[in-house]
């Protein structure tokens, strides 16, 4: 396969690839659904990235998303949901690969042999997140929200969302993984979710210059980034760290949603409580767990537990019980009434069985579908 043999047009058109000179682009451009991934999706990336990496003209590569006319830019706002849901009703074989496939790109990107630019400018949660945090260059805007919402949803925050995560300062991570609560750029680059601030009203040069002007190596590529770069926005919640260090650290859900009940009197502790109080008590009581094993884990453990992990999601669904995943996406972006049925539907009604049910192997040994991960 040569670099002539990749079409521009990936996945129906929703990935395009093209080179020029040393950079290699791609561009998410499936803006209808703010570039949600497929299974065509992570398939055409993970083919598109892994001919690159052997490919002596590509030195560099950059991701980032097609925009929408008028509208909050997208980078990627995640797998697509509605998906899931048909796929775990109609028991499609995709939904399984799905998971084991995106997190192996993942994992791909994050030890990619070359420098790798995601341009995240607007949109970046869940999936995209997975996306961009292997990139060795983040490159954010004042439009940029990142966030891993997925506790909201009756999921956790997965695409090795508990190793970067777990990565962050303090019980910055718990806090993140919990409430889902979205960051502005000021506050991704203070916590290392992001390198680089460029203003939005150099993005268009900025694309311009990448997509059309010269690039005759790496070095050339990241200078043309650099040159546009600006000090960060202030970060938003950084005076609040000492109290998320607080509340976040207790020794458990319960103990965390006492003390954010305790700790009330502004706006920023409301909002929190009031997150915690909607999202999947499971789902949270899962994800707190992730978060504290995966610091002990490197990347590719991390990306095998959390494999496991999106199994149980939806094997109680298989054997016809209740899935929290399929409730949460069927009540934000199926029926869209918002009020999903949390089983339990309280942090006082969890049993700790529960959350550990999650964590067991269902393969055997040797058979873990990401085993092969070094």
């Amino acid at each position: 396969m040569t670099n002539e043999a990749i079409p521009s047009l990936l996945s129906g058109g929703h990935i395009r690839a093209s080179v020029n000179g040393a950079l290699g682009l791609i561009t998410l451009a499936r803006p209808e659904a703010m570039n949600a991934l497929s299974v065509a999706m992570v398939r055409d990336l993970t083919q598109v990235l892994k001919h690159w990496a052997q490919h002596p003209q590509v030195q560099a590569v950059v991701l980032m998303g097609q925009g929408r006319d008028a509208q909050t830019p997208v980078f990627c706002a995640g797998g697509d949901i509605r998906f899931f849901h048909r796929a775990a009703l109609a028991r499609d074989p995709d939904l399984a690969a799905f998971f084991t496939e995106e997190y192996a790109l993942s994992h791909l990107i994050h030890h990619f042999p070359k420098p790798t630019i995601a341009l995240m400018d607007g949109v970046v949660m869940g999936g995209g997140m997975g996306l961009a945090q292997g990139a060795k260059l983040r490159v954010v805007s004042e439009r940029s929200r990142l966030a891993m919402p997925e506790t909201q949803i009756g999921f956790f925050p997965d695409v090795g969302g508990g190793w970067f995560l777990g990565q962050l300062p303090g019980h910055v991570g718990e806090w993140l993984a919990l409430t889902g609560q979205t960051l502005g750029a000021g506050d991704a680059v203070e916590l290392g979710l992001a390198d680089v601030f460029v203003p939005a009203q150099e993005w268009d040069a900025l694309l311009d210059r990448l997509q059309g002007a010269p690039q005759p190596h790496a070095e050339h590529v990241v200078a043309t980034v650099m040159e546009r770069a600006e000090l960060a926005p202030d970060a938003e919640h950084l005076a609040h760290r000492a109290r998320i260090d607080r509340l976040f650290g207790q020794a458990d859900l319960g103990s965390i949603l006492n003390a954010v009940s305790a700790d009330q009197g502004d706006a920023w502790g409301s909002d929190v409580l009031q997150q915690l109080q909607h999202n999947s008590p499971l789902m949270m009581a899962v994800s707190l767990a992730l978060v504290r094993r995966a610091r002990r884990l490197g990347l590719a453990d991390c990306l095998r537990l959390e494999r496991v992990l999106a199994h149980q999601c939806f094997a109680s669904h298989q054997a016809g019980g209740h899935s929290e995943t399929v409730e949460g996406i069927r009540a934000l972006a199926v029926d869209k009434d918002r009020m999903p049925r949390w089983q339990p539907p309280t942090v006082a009604d969890l049993k700790a069985s529960a959350v550990e049910a999650f964590f067991a192997d269902p393969w055997p040994t040797g058979g873990h579908p990401l085993a092969g991960l070094a």
